[in-house]
């Protein structure tokens, strides 16, 4: 059974359609869910909890309706806010045990369930301290915290690395990967830094405009392109010779930023591109596959070459 299914799921508001007719299915793992700010991700969130109605179309979470059956859906599923909604009077530890009695566990087991989570996130030493005084970082692990008391099935995941350092997001996606990957519990995490989702998701699913541009596994958006890409010791003019000499050589290649894009069909380019930085007396820096990214599934969607499907 699919964590997650929709079926051309329209919300339109008088002025604006957060979403498009969206038709996806998710599954096990973690899913990243990527699109700009206004992509309509919050809005998805939202409807999948049952907290939204669709203006139409359908959806169903663990088998439930999302219109029918919110209170069945919300009892098996984690939710973590993009926003800062956490009580600043109140102990991480008060929290995440008041959180988990509204999710239906008895006192003493909200209270062990609690102390374990928290430990898991990292707030086992503050957590009974009030949250007003927490850090972005850590009031990003509490909510993070409530959305995995109950021991869900399925955690849906706001950009939970919204306003984080960098230190403090790998910690975070760090945590979302073992939430998924060590834990076994679905996730679906939203976020517009495209890189992260590369690095902890199984499948990504893009949205633009409400839209879908793309679902696939991750493995499919980073697969290799074929091409090298090659930099060299030395100034900007060094690199041109470096470019020259391998057009020269008949190979096609071309400017990539600071480096040089050369089609490798050839397993034979390689000693080329050798040869030739030895022959110009230049420093061979690196000499890696180019694999594609999200971002360019973007680029290639403004180019018109990527349809929504």
């Amino acid at each position: 059974m699919a964590a997650i299914e929709t079926g051309g799921l329209t919300k339109a508001y008088p002025r604006v359609t957060a979403l498009d007719g969206l038709t996806v299915t998710i599954g096990d793992g973690v899913t990243g869910l990527v699109g700009a700010n206004g992509a309509g991700k919050s809005t998805l969130i939202k409807i999948l909890l049952g907290l939204l109605p669709a203006t139409s179309g359908e959806a169903r979470v663990l088998g439930y309706d999302v219109a029918a059956q919110g209170a069945q859906i919300r009892a098996l599923v984690g939710y973590m806010p993009e926003h800062d909604c956490l009580p600043a009077d109140v102990s991480a530890s008060d929290f995440v045990v008041h959180m988990a009695q509204m999710s239906g566990l008895p006192h003493t087991a909200a209270r062990e369930r609690a102390a374990d989570v928290l430990r898991h996130v990292g707030l086992a030493e503050e957590r009974y301290r009030v949250m007003g005084g927490y850090s972005t970082g850590m009031k990003q692990r509490a909510k993070l915290a409530q959305a995995l008391v109950h021991d869900p099935r399925l955690v849906l995941l706001d950009e939970p690395t919204n306003g984080l350092d960098p230190a403090a997001r790998d910690d975070m996606l760090e945590l979302v990967r073992r939430i998924g990957h060590d834990f076994g519990i679905s996730v679906l995490v939203t976020s517009h830094l495209l890189g992260e989702l590369e690095r902890i998701s199984d499948h990504v699913v893009v949205l633009d405009g409400g839209r879908m541009l793309r679902s696939s596994a991750t493995s499919e958006f980073t697969q290799s392109t074929g091409l090298l890409l090659v930099e060299v010791f030395g100034n900007r003019a060094d690199h041109d010779r470096m470019g020259q000499a391998l057009v020269d050589a008949g190979l096609a290649a071309r400017p990539h930023g600071d480096l040089i894009e050369v089609e490798a069909a050839d397993p034979a380019v390689h000693d080329v591109i050798r040869d030739l930085a030895c022959d110009l007396e230049l420093g061979l820096v690196r000499m890696q596959q180019h694999h594609r990214r999200i971002e360019d599934v973007f680029k290639e969607g403004e180019a018109g070459s990527v349809q929504p499907v």
